[in-house]
């Protein structure tokens, strides 16, 4: 009988941990229009689902469906919204200049007559073994959905000073091709990074530090290191292998602070129903001695 109480009393305890353990990352609303994920307690990213408009900035430029700020394991904000050069960069974001529907020109990237907007969450799941958001977006023409877009991120727990994250993106028509092109001459739309005011900037790919800005020269990956608020901190884009096309990706560089992956440059792609474009990334942020 004795070992029997013992043996409940033991059972009972280990409810108790279980139950007041905590999970390592962690989803909460901190406005109406953002999600935000903490990993032990700090921020890692924010997710903005709302149609975020910056006090001040004009209205043609409210916008939603992006990642800012986002922060590396030390804390730092590496990305910008709305900066006074570009009011229509906005942290990590995936959007094209050339969007052909209807037989109508649209820029979701500079946010003109068509804007990605949120529809419903699929996922908001976390464990001590990272987290996991899914979100199922559309681009809109007023109040007619042209695309579908599901975006799945994949936090993988900070180590070492760094931390990556797996974005894992589908773009499909939902009853008319849509067609998407980058700009031209430059190449650049698709998936890419605004970083905050630093100092210091460094751009790096697998050929070593990139001293001119450059477009459409093809990389495997690309990272931006700097000095934001005094402390050493980068954030690098891989291209999946798996992605379309032949060899890297061309990548948009730019020195003031501004790195993208573009797909598919000076080339078009015609979204259809039922054949949906995915594309991957990894993004790695770091804190830098």
């Amino acid at each position: 009988m004795k070992r029997l109480l013992i043996a409940f009393v033991v059972f009972v305890g280990l409810l108790a941990g279980d139950a007041g353990a905590v999970d390592r990352f962690e989803f909460r609303d901190v406005t109406p229009d953002s999600l935000e994920l903490t990993e032990n307690g700090q921020p890692v990213f924010v997710y903005n689902h709302g149609m975020i408009l910056k006090e001040g900035i004009e209205e043609k430029f409210r916008r939603s469906s992006y990642l800012h700020p986002v922060y590396a394991p030390n804390g730092v904000i590496l990305t910008d919204d709305f900066p006074k050069d570009h009011h229509h960069h906005r942290g990590i974001c995936w959007s094209w200049p050339d969007v052909q529907f209807l037989g109508k020109t649209y820029d979701v990237w500079a946010v003109e007559g068509m804007h990605q907007r949120f529809v419903k969450w699929i996922k908001r799941e976390t464990s001590n073994g990272g987290a996991v958001l899914s979100v199922e977006n559309g681009w809109f023409v007023g109040g007619r959905k042209a695309v579908r877009e599901i975006v799945e991120i994949t936090v993988h727990p900070g180590e070492n000073g760094r931390r990556a994250m797996d974005f894992d993106l589908s773009f499909e028509a939902v009853d008319e091709p849509v067609r998407i092109t980058g700009r031209e001459i430059k190449g650049y739309g698709g998936f890419g990074v605004r970083f905050a005011p630093r100092t210091d900037t460094v751009l790096r790919t697998e050929a070593g530090v990139e001293a001119k800005d450059t477009d459409m020269v093809p990389h495997p990956w690309a990272e931006l290191e700097a000095t934001f608020d005094g402390k050493r901190a980068g954030l690098r884009i891989d291209d999946s292998p798996s992605n379309p096309g032949d060899g890297p990706v061309g990548w948009c560089l730019r020195h003031y602070g501004y790195v993208a992956a573009n797909y598919p440059g000076l080339e078009s792609v015609t979204l259809t129903p039922g054949r949906p474009l995915r594309l991957r990334y990894r993004v790695t942020v770091f804190s830098a001695t």
